[in-house]
């Protein structure tokens, strides 16, 4: 059965949830702690977030940004940025008591990410006080897009008000600590694209991402509990999704890893754009494969060339 979303190429999407600065630092040799190691380091304009917004508008999608930046000059760059890139961003929150968000990741050797931490308080800043200010953008919106560094009651006005009008709802649960937010509202939400810690959490059955027999049947758990569709991403073992009428494994695309910072949320821009384009689901997946590739290869956290182009010269070459 192929899946798409009710409206186009014009339809408006609505990304709420995090923005912020990320900090990345590539440890050159094995990591020792307690000590300074040597690294590579570089600092980009990130957020789950804002980073699904603005490959959207690379993608030539209307898109509108619903986050929260401090009164600072990360915040005032964060919201010039994404203006620039086609991104509406007249519902943002400037507060004045938190600063912008911040990420540190320590990547190893390989690209792979070994720890990291970040302050998104500011997100409490995005209140349903402040959905409720903007409830016409919430009810023009073709797809609300969210993640969960959003606050609890926050997250349940979303997927309240967007059951109203029956809009889809794509949730990012963000990290394993913030999944279990989303675990009340997962039979109101349409598509869900976890990692496999992730999905973990949210199965109460861990697995390891090579594993994509265990990733497949959390899938399908994961739709028995009312999600329309789910995508499990494994990394370079690909991702896995399933639909109460099928499920299947769509593999990576193996390339050099300069960075893996954002590349969910540009499979998740993708994925989102295939479908509000008439796509169907296994090739909408493969376009967000696609996107997560050129991703991983860009130092940032959003592949400046990111265009349907270059994700079909990617899946054809």
């Amino acid at each position: 059965m192929d899946f798409q979303i009710m409206g186009g190429k014009n339809t408006r999407v609505l990304v709420i949830g995090a923005s912020g600065v990320d900090v990345i630092g590539r440890i050159e040799s094995a990591l020792q702690p307690g000590t300074s190691n040597p690294a590579s380091i570089r600092t980009s304009l990130g957020g789950s977030a804002r980073n699904v917004a603005e490959n959207l508008a690379r993608l030539g999608q209307p898109v509108s940004l619903m986050s929260a930046v401090g009164n600072d000059s990360s915040g005032r760059e964060i919201l010039a940025q994404a203006k620039r890139a086609g991104v509406d961003v007249s519902a943002c929150v400037r507060a004045k008591d938190f600063p912008t968000g911040s990420y540190i990741g320590f990547l190893n050797p390989h690209g792979g990410l070994e720890f990291a931490a970040d302050d998104m308080r500011v997100t409490s800043q995005i209140t349903p006080a402040h959905l409720q200010s903007h409830e016409k953008l919430l009810h023009q919106a073709g797809v609300i897009v969210l993640d969960t560094n959003l606050p609890e009651e926050s997250l349940e006005f979303i997927v309240e008000a967007a059951g109203k009008r029956s809009t889809p709802v794509c949730a990012d649960p963000t990290s394993s600590t913030l999944a279990l937010r989303l675990l009340p509202h997962l039979p109101k939400i349409h598509f869900l694209i976890p990692n496999a810690g992730e999905a973990g959490v949210l199965t109460g059955k861990s697995f390891r991402g090579s594993d994509t027999e265990a990733a497949t049947a959390a899938a399908r758990h994961l739709v028995s509990l009312g999600v329309r569709i789910v995508l499990i991403t494994l990394a370079e073992f690909g991702v896995v999704y399933a639909t109460a009428e099928t499920s299947g494994h769509i593999p990576a695309i193996h390339t050099h890893i300069s960075d893996p910072t954002g590349a969910g949320d540009a499979l998740k821009a993708a994925f989102i754009f295939a479908l509000l384009n008439e796509i169907r689901l296994d090739d909408a997946i493969r376009l967000g494969v696609s996107a997560a590739t050129l991703t991983l290869r860009s130092p940032g956290a959003v592949a400046p060339d990111l265009s349907l182009e270059e994700l079909y010269d990617q899946i054809l070459s």
